[in-house]
């Protein structure tokens, strides 16, 4: 019988290296996202059309609509990449927190700067966003629902610290802060508020969206 030693080395997995259609699938989808997030920029949601999105990306109609539905699955692919690093930048921001007001106020000012950054792809993002048939799906998605999860978090950890009492009703105070959150948008975004008048204002609101969870 032969012996196998036990740290005898397993097999290599072959790795599957993407083939030269799909990398060029990659490359045809980057294109598009990048011509179509410029031109959304410039023209807003309604104003970009499938054709000049084409054109700027040196392509055919027929090669966007082989790699997306139509003109709201593009902008949904933006405004979901959009929103994943703006999580990560949030919650950067929250580690830098002394407090748990403190960290919120980061958390807010970090949205507020990403989007006032560029404020004519945000315009369009905030309009989508409550229109009957692209918001639902822009509102309820996964890194929507990831930003309200980091809120939490830190409503946790605050109670964790003793710094909140056991009875601060996270799930509620959570709704409330991140409805607080996008509650500043239009200032932001359509009325030019600068970012230390949307601090002022953020830092007011958490405070007392806070209070009657604070111990002693």
């Amino acid at each position: 019988m032969k012996h196998v030693s036990p740290l005898q080395p397993a097999a290599e997995t072959k790795v599957k290296m993407p083939t030269r259609r799909a990398l060029a699938k990659q490359q045809t989808r980057a294109k598009v996202l990048a011509a179509a997030r410029r031109l959304f920029s410039e023209q807003g949601y309604e104003g970009a059309t499938i054709r000049d999105i084409a054109a700027a990306a040196g392509m055919s109609t027929g090669a966007v609509f082989a790699n997306f539905t139509d003109k709201s699955d593009l902008f949904r692919e933006i405004m979901m990449a959009d929103l994943a690093a703006l999580t990560e930048a949030m919650r950067e921001a929250a580690g830098r927190g002394r407090t748990v007001e403190d960290a919120l106020l980061k958390m807010f000012m970090a949205g507020y700067a990403f989007y006032k950054s560029q404020l004519p792809l945000a315009r369009a993002a905030f309009s989508v966003s409550w229109s009957q048939d692209e918001g639902p799906a822009l509102r309820n998605a996964a890194p929507v629902q990831a930003l309200q999860d980091l809120i939490a978090e830190q409503l946790d950890a605050a109670v964790e610290r003793g710094e909140l009492g056991q009875e601060a009703e996270v799930k509620l105070r959570t709704q409330m802060l991140f409805d607080t959150y996008q509650s500043n948008f239009p200032h932001a975004i359509f009325h030019g508020w600068s970012l230390d008048a949307l601090q002022a204002r953020a830092r007011d609101q958490i405070r007392i969206l806070l209070a009657g969870a604070r111990r002693g």
